[in-house]
């Protein structure tokens, strides 16, 4: 395969320049991703341990005298005083909730639950309370070995593994499970009863702390230090996981043409252009009720088909008068819409009801339906960015999130070829595919031409051109990628061997837009206005997420501004 001198061409116009991410090309601080998270979380993690361990060590030492701890065995001793048949039987149970098995077991089935009852499985959520669980558990050990403390003297209900008092296990396990699943009803459940059962959730960790206290196991600043490793565990994993850390909204001071907006102001007649294989008739119902609610009396629900994705209908919409067309579907839907409505004065609603989502993971979009819905026309209109593109049996149409060739394209080919998979597993599913088109991938050698530049060659095992940065699980494979900065992102993928693909695995988890350091550099970044790619043969491509014909050959450039978009208003 034919290379370049010295292993690697000289550097291509738009390369990204020494020092990493631009924190921004315009000033604001770039999107965090997974790389962001790791870090967050290890580092707090550490700050965590320390503190638990400091306090443990101020008890055993210096505070021992001092009071309440001069106080806490006649606390021990008063609960053994009020010992019953009843209440050691409910102590037993209460306590049992926090046992090493059953928090297990509840995380385990909770996740699974939050993977698979859901039509979009909610992963970021089930990552929270796994890793909530996990952190405390390992801060707790780290305590039980630095710090040394005896038991209670007083008769005691239960055996126990020759660990230290401090903290309580029990707990600090049932604070991460149980606030973890109360944090989840407060943010995901839309019911009036969502308060009750965040309260009885959060009361839980409490109850396993007083029947841990009747039952002789721990001291009382055991069961606190319990309750405080368990609520930093779920702050700092929810700070990481839970908040728009992975993906941030573009601000308005940077959209072009944001124009401000309210419920009051937003009437008219809305046209709503939905997939029906991924809205059925209760969503088209709560979507009409929450277009209502703001002021767009009976809208219009036009469908799309398999030979018109949702182009045709968006036309049709705006040439019958809508003051606003609400897209609900996957990224293919919204492709063609978008494209469809590139260049007009008609805002989008981007509600977000297929396998991937990008743009609306990207702009802080809710991923459930009502949510986006709501909070989209609760928000203000903003001008992003699209791409447009055109090859060889590729007739020119705009992206609005990615484009590619190469592996990843091969990869979405094959998890789009089983529909039910795809249904069953969500965005899993592209995971899945990944090591069936490794070996029957191979390397590319491709021509790339950027602003007009002379063409270099490169070797590659995949082309990825993005207007936003983030995928599925949060991470950022175009750290700088912004889809209001009138330019694209290029990655450029080309590990040999397993230390290459280490190498460039590691790059993506940083989440931070890398020169090359050596001339065999893994992954390479760059950023354009208008690209040329021609490639030696063949390769399977993608428009955000749908594969298109193979081919040779594909042109892209950034479209300014040209689709206006209704957002969040930021920090909602």
């Amino acid at each position: 395969m034919p290379t370049a001198v010295s292993g690697r061409p000289a550097e291509l116009p738009g390369e990204r320049p020494a020092g990493g991410r631009t924190a921004a090309r315009d000033g604001r601080t770039a999107p965090r991703g997974v790389g962001w998270s790791v870090r967050w979380i290890a580092a707090l993690t550490v700050c965590q341990a320390a503190l638990m361990v400091g306090i443990g060590l101020l008890i055993t030492g210096p505070a021992r005298d001092l009071w309440p701890l001069t106080v806490e065995d006649r606390v021990n001793t008063g609960f053994e005083g009020m010992r019953t048949h009843s209440l050691t039987t409910l102590s037993w149970f209460a306590s049992e909730a926090g046992n090493t098995g059953t928090v297990i077991a509840v995380t385990l089935v909770s996740c699974l639950g939050l993977l698979w009852i859901p039509r979009l499985p909610m992963w970021r959520q089930a990552a929270f309370l796994a890793l909530a669980v996990s952190l405390q558990s390992l801060v707790f050990l780290v305590i039980t070995v630095a710090v040394d403390r005896h038991r209670p003297e007083v008769h005691r209900l239960d055996g126990s593994l020759p660990t230290s008092s401090y903290t309580s296990g029990h707990t600090g396990a049932a604070t991460a499970v149980y606030g973890g699943l109360a944090v989840l009803a407060l943010s995901r459940m839309r019911s009036p009863w969502r308060r009750v059962v965040a309260g009885v959730l959060f009361l839980i960790p409490v109850v396993v702390g007083l029947a841990r206290l009747y039952r002789g196991m721990h001291h009382p600043t055991d069961v606190m230090g319990g309750l405080v490793n368990g609520g930093l565990a779920l702050w700092i994993v929810g700070r990481a996981v839970l908040t728009d850390g992975f993906v941030t909204a573009p601000p308005a001071s940077r959209s072009v043409g944001a124009v401000a907006g309210s419920v009051q102001q937003r009437t008219g007649h809305a046209a709503v252009v939905f997939n029906p294989t991924v809205t059925d008739q209760a969503d088209r119902d709560a979507l009409r009720q929450v277009l209502e609610e703001h002021g767009y009396g009976a809208p219009r629900f036009i469908e799309t088909t398999a030979d018109d994705p949702g182009g045709g209908q968006s036309t049709e919409a705006v040439r019958d008068g809508a003051s606003l067309v609400v897209v609900c579907g996957g990224d293919g839907t919204l492709r063609a819409a978008a494209s469809a409505l590139a260049g007009s004065t008609v805002p989008l609603a981007l509600v977000p009801c297929g396998t991937g989502n990008l743009l609306a993971r990207n702009l802080g979009l809710p991923l459930s339906p009502v949510d986006a819905l709501d909070a989209a026309l609760r928000g203000t209109e903003h001008r992003v960015d699209l791409g447009r593109v055109e090859g060889d049996g590729l007739p020119a149409t705009h992206f609005a999130a990615m484009c590619g060739a190469g592996l990843d394209a091969a990869m979405l080919q094959r998890a789009n070829a089983n529909d039910r998979t795809k249904a069953s597993l969500g965005w899993l599913a592209y995971v899945l595919a990944l090591p069936r088109v490794w070996s029957r991938t191979p390397r590319m050698t491709v021509n790339v031409s950027l602003d007009g530049a002379p063409a270099h060659r490169r070797t590659a095992r995949m082309v990825l051109i993005g207007n936003v940065g983030a995928v599925q699980g949060g991470m950022r494979l175009l750290p700088d990628a912004r889809p209001d900065d009138g330019r694209l992102d290029l990655l450029i993928l080309d590990p040999h061997g397993l230390g290459g693909w280490i190498s460039a695995l590691w790059t993506l988890l940083r989440g931070t837009a890398t020169p090359r350091s050596a001339a065999d550099a893994p992954v390479e970044f760059f950023t354009f206005r208008r690209a040329e790619f021609t490639f030696e043969r063949d390769q399977p491509r993608e428009l955000d997420g749908d594969p298109t014909a193979p081919g040779r050959r594909l042109t892209v450039e950034a479209s300014p501004g040209a689709l206006k978009i209704l957002l969040p208003a930021r920090g909602k």
